[in-house]
């Protein structure tokens, strides 16, 4: 079966309290809203997140997010009071490690290596 795309989903409690908080981590409003329960972000390479309400699995979610300055984004994050709880760095791959108020785990990823981008 082929796979065009990919859709992430994070469960939150209180969708518009969510919204406010991922917009300030993206520093854009939701591309789309196709449901009354769904706030949807869509990124430049394909693919994207949907934050939806879901107070039974709100805080189990863990997603990935690939980009190309880890640096910028964190200033950008410290600037809107969004904490990040850990951040490594290596070789191949630098990372963060953060949690939204629902405690849902966020990972941002900046690879240095070409194959490990894709």
């Amino acid at each position: 079966m082929p796979i065009d795309n990919a859709l992430a989903g994070i469960a939150v409690r209180d969708l518009t309290a969510a919204t406010l908080w991922y917009q300030k981590l993206f520093g854009r409003p939701a591309d789309h809203r196709p449901m009354q329960e769904v706030a949807e972000w869509v990124f430049p390479a394909g693919g994207g997140l949907q934050v939806f309400q879901d107070p039974r699995r709100a805080g189990s979610s863990s997603v990935t997010l690939a980009l190309k300055n880890l640096d910028g984004q964190l200033a950008e994050m410290r600037r809107n009071g969004i904490v990040v709880e850990r951040h490594d760095q290596s070789t191949k791959v630098d990372t963060a490690t953060l949690h939204d108020p629902d405690g849902n785990q966020i990972v941002m990823a900046e690879a240095h290596v070409a194959d490990m981008a894709r």
